[in-house]
């Protein structure tokens, strides 16, 4: 840690994102995976699970080399690329999955402390167990991040000694490789549920964005370093349970790491530092993204103030607090592992398909850590086809409360300063529309109307509000309506009072508003019904006030009236 209080890549990147991917499913829940889906199904699960994170930590790491990440993380990331109601949503459920995430870590560590105690894990034990532990981990972040960092290293030392004590035991081997799952076995979907929280890890150093020295360049090393080494584990720890452990035990003993290892006293101590690590990522990263939250007026101001030279976020780390107490109270972990499950997968679907976006619509989208647009579009794929396949019911409830949640955002008008991504998408869609309107010929059926009005400021009538509602009831649903005033120069002041539609009503889709200079306006109204518009699209109908028409056409205002 640097003077100025902020972490390196390897201190606030890699190591609480390796500490975190292996954690308490590592040690109490991978066992379970080999056992009831055998070798072929984990390898897949840890595979596909790879994929998804792998595929975010690639659009994460060129996201990150393009703009600065600041506090929050994958909410900035977010945010800054969709627009704050939308950012504003996954990062509200983002902080609950975190908080959640405390429970999920701190029940692992509860089972394995009452086993080592000879104390029945029931959840009346687990809940006083984990209630004590979570309160301890709190203090100690309310003390100082730099020293809940700092106790890390010491962890990341354990769980390093412990894998090497189970690969050097001596387990009985079974009399053949467990391959396939046995009869009636978990199916693959939930063993997938209960794995995937494994690998979520790597966003525990994107979480603390705000708190590195150079964001840009930790977070890719860090994240990446850590998805690569997490990866490498799990595979040769699933293939050494499958050759070395027999199935049965694999299946009905949730301490069996500790019971093959070579020093079991070293397992307990690296599954007591990984389940605890974990939890304190989760610790300081859930309140920093209510703090950046908080910032950004989507949560109560209240929640943004922090503490120290450093900017503690104190206040929201209590709500994160009572909310991992709640999951603790749950005392179940494979409920709590598929609720993280279902945050995250959606999460990483959303961080992919934000860097498909960028790269497809922003101009400004320069990173200096680039990859080819099809990981995005694979991770964001491979992410929703998993909620999908895990839980279709609560991945459509968890749905329906996030866009209840967007709808009350969007309501609320948020907007940032600099903009969002938004304009970029528009204007792709747009350029590639009418690049095929006008390589196709018009077609009779399709013919629809496109309406150029003219007004003459300084004559205005009262007409005007009923010209306006003739041509939006024209264009109504189907075509394009341009309101264009022409003003004459000495006029400039006036430019602001006139309403682009009548009534003050709002600017409906189809229909836009113009001011023009106009010196001459014959000449002005010739010109522009000659030029307007772009090919494929041109105006078709032109749409004046019979007395503007009376007063441009000598020819007209000395005819019939009745004509």
């Amino acid at each position: 840690m640097a003077k100025d209080g902020k972490f390196g890549t390897f201190g606030g990147v890699f190591t609480p994102s390796i500490l975190t991917i292996l954690g308490v499913i590592m040690y109490l829940r991978l066992p379970l995976v080999v056992g009831e889906g055998g070798l072929q199904t984990a390898l897949a699960i840890i595979l596909t699970a790879h994929v998804i994170s792998v595929c975010t930590g690639l659009s994460i790491s060129s996201i990150a080399t393009d703009k600065a990440v600041g506090a929050g993380g994958p909410y900035y990331i977010i945010s800054r690329s969709l627009g704050l109601p939308l950012g504003g949503t996954i990062g509200i459920a983002l902080f609950f999955g975190l908080s959640f995430s405390i429970s999920l870590y701190i029940i692992g560590f509860s089972e394995s402390l009452l086993s080592a105690l000879e104390i029945p894990a029931n959840a009346y034990t687990i809940r006083v167990a984990g209630t004590i532990t979570l309160v301890a981990l709190t203090v100690l972040t309310f003390i100082s991040t730099a020293l809940a960092i700092k106790t890390q290293y010491v962890i990341l030392a354990l769980i390093a000694l412990s894998l090497l004590s189970i690969f050097l035991g001596q387990p009985d081997a079974p009399a053949q490789v467990h391959w396939r799952a046995p009869e009636g076995a978990e199916s693959p979907a939930v063993l997938f549920g209960i794995f995937f929280p494994a690998v979520t890890g790597f966003t525990a150093g994107v979480n603390m964005s705000g708190d590195l020295r150079d964001a840009r360049r930790s977070i890719p090393v860090g994240s990446m370093a850590a998805i690569a080494g997490g990866f490498v584990v799990y595979l040769a720890l699933a293939a050494f349970l499958a050759f070395r452990v027999d199935p049965q035990l694999l299946r009905d003993d949730p301490n069996l790491l500790v019971s093959i290892a070579l020093v079991p006293t070293l397992v307990v101590a690296g599954i007591w530092g990984a389940t605890l690590s974990s939890a304190l990522g989760s610790i300081l990263g859930a309140p920093r993204i209510l703090q950046a939250l908080g910032a950004d007026r989507i949560t109560p101001g209240w929640f943004a103030r922090g503490t120290g030279k450093t900017n503690e976020p104190r206040n929201a780390l209590l709500l994160a607090f009572l909310i991992g107490e709640a999951g603790i109270l749950i005392a179940e972990l494979d409920a709590i592992a598929e609720i993280v499950s279902m945050v995250f997968l959606a999460l990483y679907g959303f961080l992919n398909l934000i860097a498909a976006i960028e790269m497809w619509s922003s101009p400004d989208f320069r990173p200096t850590f680039k990859i080819h647009w099809i990981f995005p579009v694979l991770g964001a794929a491979a992410s929703f086809v998993v909620m999908v396949q895990l839980n279709l019911v609560a991945m459509m409830a968890s749905g329906a409360i996030l866009l209840g949640l967007y709808l009350l955002l969007q309501r609320r008008q948020l907007r940032l300063e600099a903009g969002d991504t938004w304009e970029g998408v528009w204007a792709t869609v747009v350029r590639s529309g009418l690049y095929r309107l006008s390589q196709s010929a018009p077609q009779a059926r399709n013919w629809r109307p496109n309406i150029l009005a003219f007004s003459r400021m300084g004559r205005m009538t009262g007409t005007r509000p009923y010209l306006l509602r003739f041509g939006r009831a024209m264009v109504r649903g189907r075509g394009l309506f341009t309101d264009v005033v022409l003003q004459p120069p000495r006029l400039r002041e006036q430019t602001e009072r006139i309403a682009p539609v009548a009534d003050d009503e709002e600017l409906p889709v189809g229909m836009f508003h113009d001011v023009v200079k106009s010196p001459d306006d014959v000449a002005t109204i010739r010109q522009m019904c000659r030029y307007h518009g772009v090919i494929g699209l041109r105006p078709n109908a032109v749409l004046l006030d019979w007395t503007d028409v009376c007063s441009l056409s000598p020819e007209v205002s000395r005819a019939d009236p009745s004509v």
